[in-house]
């Protein structure tokens, strides 16, 4: 028998090497392939949303590797700042079993009970700062001086929390782990970290959604917030969060999400910062993504009302993969006949931010739902 080791026509049948441009397997167009989605809506194997909804979100909680938390919250005031219609405080909670944190709260003067809103801070590699990304902090000058840098990068130089307790929310913020007095970490750690979560057993990923879980039923203890209306609010990674928050627990009531929505074939391409490793261990949940595509997770929390805001020049969200996500959650809201409750909106001229013109018409989307 001979065999032909050379010649015209072999290249072609030359083995693909490992790896291809991206840090992507060489077999990434089979293993795509294969990404059918079989948990979703859309599957055609399930005809009662319902029990499509509670199948879904048991398996978005089981990827979480977090066990439930029974420990009380038992809730401490560190520090207060009057700022005129609403009070700041800076308090300690345990927030699982294994973790006490502190964490930013708004208060209204009013009497309540008040509608509230979850915010959710974003990655942006800087770790100095978490909660303090999104609710004006006090007491430490390098840490407000760095806080304001922020918002006046992504928002328009206002602090979202402290817009909102301005028209009556209470706002909670947590760090999550490796931000601000949870850190900081260095860019380089995150992957030795997540790592180190799965030889405990447990997730980076599932941990910050866990948390995430448990700083609503905080809420829901507190006699001042009306727990049938409290909302989520979140930016870049934060707005990864929102989606997700929502999926995991039917006590949010709404959601808004600015930047960080697409498919995770529309993702995944060659440059995406997906492919980088490191801060995309906070977003990964081992196996999920055989079930459910990301706007089929976000579905879960249909028929809810939800907000979806892109950039069309977000560098780190291609307008194709945004809009396919887009359509796939649309197909959802529709399918329960509420499609007045889910936004889309991206918007051409503006990249990865929050800035004021958005601000301008989420909040008083928030008030819609939350505040009728």
């Amino acid at each position: 028998m001979l065999f032909v080791t050379s010649g015209p026509g072999m290249a072609e049948n030359k083995p693909p090497t490992g790896i291809i441009e991206g840090n992507l397997p060489a077999n990434v167009a089979a293993l795509k392939a294969q990404m059918t989605y079989p948990d979703a809506w859309q599957s055609g194997h399930f005809s009662d949303f319902t029990r499509w909804q509670q199948h879904a979100r048991q398996l978005l909680r089981s990827a979480l590797l977090t066990p439930d938390s029974h420990k009380p919250f038992a809730p401490q005031t560190l520090m207060e700042e009057d700022r005129g219609s609403y009070l700041a405080r800076k308090i300690a909670l345990n927030i699982t079993d294994d973790n006490r944190i502190n964490a930013l709260m708004l208060l209204p003067k009013a009497a309540g009970p008040h509608p509230a809103v979850v915010l959710l801070h974003d990655h942006g590699s800087k770790f100095d700062i978490g909660k303090e990304k999104v609710i004006r902090p006090w007491g430490d000058a390098e840490t407000l001086a760095s806080a304001q840098a922020w918002a006046d990068k992504f928002f328009s130089g206002r602090f979202p929390g402290d817009e909102l307790a301005r028209r009556g929310y209470v706002v909670i913020a947590i760090d999550s782990t490796g931000w601000g007095e949870r850190g900081p970490l260095v860019y380089e750690q995150q992957q030795a970290l997540a790592s180190n979560y799965f030889n405990l057993g447990r997730s980076l990923a599932g941990e910050m959604a866990y948390e995430d879980m448990r700083t609503v039923d905080f809420l829901t203890t507190l006699n001042n917030v009306d727990s049938k209306r409290i909302g989520v609010l979140g930016f870049s990674m934060g707005g990864f969060r929102a989606w997700q928050l929502a999926a995991l627990s039917d006590k949010v009531a709404a959601t808004a999400v600015i930047s960080w929505f697409g498919t995770y074939d529309g993702l995944m391409q060659p440059g995406n910062n997906v492919l980088r490793g490191q801060s995309a261990f906070y977003m990964l949940h081992p196996g999920m993504p055989a079930h459910l595509d990301i706007p089929d997770v976000a579905s879960i929390a249909a028929p809810k009302p939800m907000l979806i805001f892109s950039g069309g020049k977000d560098k780190l969200f291609p307008p194709q993969a945004v809009e396919d996500a887009f359509a796939r959650a649309r197909e959802v809201w529709a399918s329960q006949q509420a499609d007045d409750r889910l936004v889309t909106k991206s918007w051409p001229e503006l990249g990865h931010v929050f800035y004021q013109q958005q601000q301008d018409e989420v909040y008083p989307w928030l008030d819609k739902w939350l505040r009728p």
